[in-house]
């Protein structure tokens, strides 16, 4: 279809300065932004649907690079059918797998966890539950993995990894095997801090993730047990190239500590917000929106940070063509107001209040999906269908 947005208000494009978009119009055709300038451009005439977002905000889709998806849209940990779905009504539009690590009976061997790995990333392919798009088969790191094994994975299409729910006897047994994943070319994330299911390591500290150097230190915040502030500081000042992932299901004064430390030594682009949902903690359908908010009204980002965090960022850290506003991109897009009742004027003062912004429309792989949020309040102002 062709869907084209006016009268943008403010805007972010989702990279690191969170840039405003060079106009306030967004034409999207075949899935992608084909088209970004001015609203007097655009004729009513030559598009399928056109929306008046009436001076809202308009921002990428979120990125929520901590999600424990299964098959389906459906988590066993919470036995709720339609999670993903309902994500989505909080401005998610992308998850990335952190493994399958909650599958009933989920396999250990070898063969298992390949077997598991690979059936998931392909499951995912052709689904797209509620519009969002599922980044989904992270291979659950196990002793005996190999080389070779972790090059059939990335012939068979997975290209992720998860440190921190194996069967290795110590922490630091998993740096070899890191190191041979990543050689491999896979995105490795790892568990960071205490163990979150019994059964686990009793921690993965911040010298073990020195030494394996992963690409994403997982909810290095805690999930749900933080590293000490002294490990906070060593991970920002010693760990480059290691993304710092702030989680909702985490500690949030680490993740506030962290975050200032990642200002003070200018290693913001290394910050990524997550959930670490469905867990223990639940299915959270706000929770980026809630960690935004969070670190906006108590920690230190301004909310442009804290959307590059959650979309930009991510996205080159995992090397996805999703969560930037540009032509040629995803069309994968929220507009955003100010909550009924709030104080806030704007989608950003609201973020940084605390308040959770209404979601009042969002774009994914190209389709309109909603023009009204069953899980945020109702907006300051409603999008108008010009045709």
């Amino acid at each position: 279809m062709t869907l084209a947005l006016t009268n943008v208000g403010d805007s972010h494009d989702g990279t690191a300065s969170g840039t405003a978009l060079p106009g306030d119009a967004i034409v999207v055709e075949g899935g992608s932004i084909a088209w970004i300038g001015d609203s007097g451009d655009v004729s009513p005439d030559d598009h399928e649907v056109v929306l008046d977002v009436r001076g809202q905000t308009v921002v990428p889709g979120f990125i929520d690079s901590h999600v424990h998806t299964t098959f389906g849209d459906y988590t066993p940990r919470q036995n709720t059918v339609g999670f993903l779905e309902s994500y989505v009504h909080g401005g998610t539009t992308t998850c990335v797998s952190a493994s399958e690590v909650h599958v009933p009976g989920r396999p250990t061997s070898v063969v298992g966890v390949k077997a598991l790995a690979i059936a998931a990333a392909h499951s995912y392919r052709d689904y797209f539950p509620g519009g969002m798009t599922v980044h989904a088969g992270s291979v659950i790191l196990e002793p005996g993995l190999t080389a070779a094994d972790f090059a059939e994975l990335r012939e068979a299409g997975v290209w992720m990894a998860k440190a921190g729910f194996g069967a290795f006897a110590t922490p630091s047994a998993y740096v070899p095997v890191v190191h041979a994943a990543r050689e491999a070319g896979i995105v490795v994330m790892c568990h960071s801090g205490g163990g979150s299911i019994a059964g686990s390591l009793e921690k993965i500290d911040v010298d073990v993730l020195l030494a394996m150097r992963p690409d994403i230190a997982g909810h290095v915040n805690g999930g749900p047990t933080s590293l000490s502030p002294e490990e906070n500081t060593r991970i920002v000042v010693e760990g480059a190239g290691t993304a710092l992932q702030l989680v909702h299901a985490g500690n949030l004064a680490s993740a506030i500590d962290i975050a200032e430390k990642a200002l003070e030594h200018d290693q913001f682009e290394r910050v990524l917000i997550a959930t670490d949902t469905p867990t223990g903690t639940g299915v959270i359908p706000l929770g980026m929106l809630r960690q935004m908010a969070e670190l906006c009204s108590l920690g230190p980002l301004t909310p442009r940070q804290a959307l590059s965090a959650s979309t930009g960022h991510v996205a080159a850290v995992y090397g996805l063509a999703e969560g930037l506003l540009q032509v040629g991109r995803p069309a994968n897009l929220v507009v955003l107001d100010a909550p009924l009742g709030s104080r806030a004027g704007t989608a950003f003062d609201a973020l940084a209040l605390g308040d959770l912004p209404a979601v009042t429309t969002v774009v994914s792989r190209g389709e309109l999906r909603l023009t009204r949020s069953r899980n945020t309040p109702g907006g300051r102002r409603a999008v108008a269908f010009v045709s």
